[in-house]
């Protein structure tokens, strides 16, 4: 069995050196010439642009979003037809209740179009749309 101060003693010499492990070295000598695998060149030209592809093309919607032309109690705003109706009325600031969110309670009831809708689970048309709070 080691005794309670040997083993202080021990424990502070392992402290020390475990601690030298983590802190930088103390030579100035360090030739900064030499490129290190942390530089930003270390692949070389591997991701550069290839030229020969000609011009790069814009990708993804070619025409833009399908946008609706939706009003909301005669405001007019701008909303993708297929977006979720409760975003929609959320990004507008359109105070709605929201109570079960799939379409249960009626909670959020509205009119579209002329037709009931429920807000929590409609999307919006395309074309025109009309939304009237209640």
């Amino acid at each position: 069995m080691v005794s309670a101060p040997k083993l202080t003693y021990i424990l502070s010499i392992i402290a020390v050196y475990s601690a030298s492990a983590f802190t930088a070295p103390l030579t100035n000598d360090r030739n900064l010439s030499v490129p290190s695998p942390t530089q930003l060149d270390f692949f070389g030209k591997a991701f550069a642009n290839d030229d020969s592809l000609g011009k790069r093309k814009n990708e993804g919607l070619k025409k833009g979003p399908d946008v609706s032309e939706t009003t909301i109690n005669g405001k007019p705003i701008k909303a993708v037809a297929g977006q979720k109706l409760k975003q929609v009325m959320n990004a507008a600031r359109v105070k709605m209740t929201y109570s079960c969110n799939e379409g249960n309670c009626g909670t959020c009831e509205l009119l579209m179009n002329g037709r009931m809708e429920k807000a929590c689970i409609a999307k919006i048309p395309r074309g025109k749309c009309t939304i009237q709070t209640l």
